[in-house]
Order: C-alpha cells, then sequence, then structure tokens
C-alpha cells in the first residue's frame, strides 16, 4: 500500500478548541488550553504516525486584529499555515457567525486544496442549533465539507481524522515516525508554565508574560529546571510573586505536576520573575523568544 503524508493545519477564531482538537487527534497534551482567547501564541506541530501514513497536524493562534507587534508575528504563524497545507480544517464553534478576518475568511473560500469546516462544542447546543450552523456554513463555504464534532468529549474526532487520511497525498514521510512534535523540551516547559499564569492571574498580566528556560538538566530519574518569567512593568512583578511569594509558589508546584505527568520523570523546577520592558513590541526580543 501507498504511503501518505501531509501537512494539515487547524485554523479559526481565538478560543474555538483548536488546541483541545489538536490534543484529541494526538493523545497527547502538547498545546496549553485555557477559557482565555489568545492561548496559542505559536505554530505548534503534531506528529501522528501509522504504518501507512503520516498526519502532521499545525494549532496556530486564533485569528484576531493584531495590536502589537506579538500578535502580528501570532498572524504570520497564521498566514504560514496557509501556504503548506495539504489540508486546511476550519473550526467554528456553534452558533458562531464569522471569521473576524475577512482576508483570511476569503483565502477559506477560495482555497485549491480540501477544506474541512468542523462545527464544535455541539454538546453544548441542541438538534435546531446544529441544523442552523449546518445550513449557514454549507452557503458561506460551499468548497467545505463539514463535520460536527465535540473535541472536549471526542464526539466525532474519529470521523475527521478517517477523512484526513483518505484526503493526504501521497508521500514518504517527512519526520522519523517516533517524533511526536518539532519542538524541543523547554518550550512544553515555557508553555506549561505560561497555561498556570492564563489560569490564575485576570486582565493584561497572562498577557504580558513570556517564560525563557535557562536551564534544562536531564538526569535518569530526575530533571532540574530553571525557567524565568519575564513581565513588562515592575508592578507586574509584584502581582505574579503575590504576598510572600504565594503566588508564583502555586504556579510552579501545579507546572512542576504537569511536567512530572508530560515528561514522566521527577522534575525539580525553580521558577524567578524578571521585569523585561516592552517586549511584545521589541523586535529582537521577539526573535529570542522563537516568535519572528
Amino acid at each position: 500500500m501507498a504511503h501518505k503524508a501531509g501537512f494539515v493545519n487547524i485554523i479559526g477564531n481565538p478560543n474555538v478548541g483548536k488546541s483541545t482538537l489538536m490534543n484529541a487527534f494526538i493523545g497527547e497534551r502538547l498545546s496549553i488550553i485555557t477559557s482565555k482567547a489568545q492561548t496559542t501564541r505559536h505554530r505548534i506541530l503534531g506528529i501522528v504516525n501509522g504504518e501507512d501514513f503520516q498526519v502532521i497536524l499545525s494549532d496556530t493562534p486564533g485569528i484576531i486584529k493584531p495590536a502589537y507587534q506579538l500578535q502580528e508575528s501570532m498572524m504570520d504563524f497564521v498566514k504560514s499555515a496557509f501556504e503548506d497545507a495539504d489540508i486546511l480544517l476550519y473550526l467554528v464553534e456553534l452558533g458562531e457567525k464569522d471569521l473576524k478576518d475577512e482576508a483570511f475568511f476569503n483565502k477559506i473560500k477560495n482555497a485549491d486544496i480540501p477544506v474541512l469546516l468542523l462545527i464544535n462544542k455541539i454538546d453544548k447546543g441542541n438538534e435546531e442549533k446544529l441544523n442552523e450552523a449546518l445550513q449557514l456554513w454549507q452557503e458561506k463555504v460551499p468548497n467545505a465539507e463539514i463535520f460536527a464534532i465535540s473535541a472536549l468529549e471526542n464526539f466525532g474526532v474519529s470521523e475527521v481524522f478517517k477523512r484526513i487520511i483518505e484526503l493526504l497525498p501521497e508521500s514518504p514521510a517527512f519526520y522519523p515516525k517516533d517524533q511526536l512534535t518539532d519542538k524541543p523540551e523547554r518550550f512544553f516547559v515555557n508553555e506549561t508554565i505560561r497555561e498556570k499564569i492564563l489560569m490564575h492571574y485576570k486582565k493584561e498580566i497572562p498577557y504580558s508574560v513570556e517564560i525563557d528556560t535557562e536551564e534544562f538538566f536531564e538526569d535518569d530519574d530526575i530533571i532540574r529546571i530553571r525557567s524565568v518569567i519575564m513581565v513588562e512593568r515592575e508592578s507586574q512583578k509584584g502581582i505574579i510573586i503575590g504576598h510572600k511569594g504565594s503566588a508564583l509558589k502555586r504556579v510552579g508546584v501545579e507546572a512542576r505536576k504537569d511536567l512530572e505527568k508530560f515528561f514522566g520523570k521527577q522534575i525539580h523546577l525553580e521558577t524567578y520573575v524578571k521585569v523585561n520592558k516592552n517586549w511584545r513590541n521589541d523586535d529582537k526580543q521577539l526573535r529570542r523568544f522563537g516568535y519572528n
């Protein structure tokens, strides 16, 4: 049997469930998931291998109108997802009416590759709402095949994956068959810590934060990690640390527990907080953090 392989890129508005879907396909928690918009900042590859196929999935940031350079870099990741896709997965949630950026929406409607439009979170609605959504999206994106799913409940996900395999082009594998992602270990440390900050802090604080893992030493039975939490202002530093360090300790404890599950080893995690003024609008800093 011929081998199939290709890039399957997931796009859509913020908070529609792209990361949840990616993790459901892979069976691993590669992308962080929170209830806040703009959780995903990078383009993250997750690789699913079979004997005669390799699906290279790509989770992308939610489509927004950029307000600063970091967000412009995030939208560049979305643009690149259009350029190398063999199959596009356009994810919407039940009740959603349109994509926030008309230019991206036109690219989807005029794509010359297969487009699978996935109506997500159908567990939160009823049959009438679903039928309305099916009719709406069939009219808006006539070139797409439409599936109704719940990524969180893993409903309909296997049917979508089966269709992806059918649509993949014949090709040798692009990555080694035992590889799960294109990101290094430190990336997942950074993302795990950032997830906890998104969960526990409000307003602008989570969006002003970047993580830099300066040390990652792995022994047979333990991984020793030192990570710096970057904030933009001195006042934010105090909020991150909290009273007598309590808030920072909570972030560290929760991140360590998740990292121990992810790596399957004991973790020793040290976290520090530093002020890095205006990093979201600094090209040099953005390149350092992997955005440009």
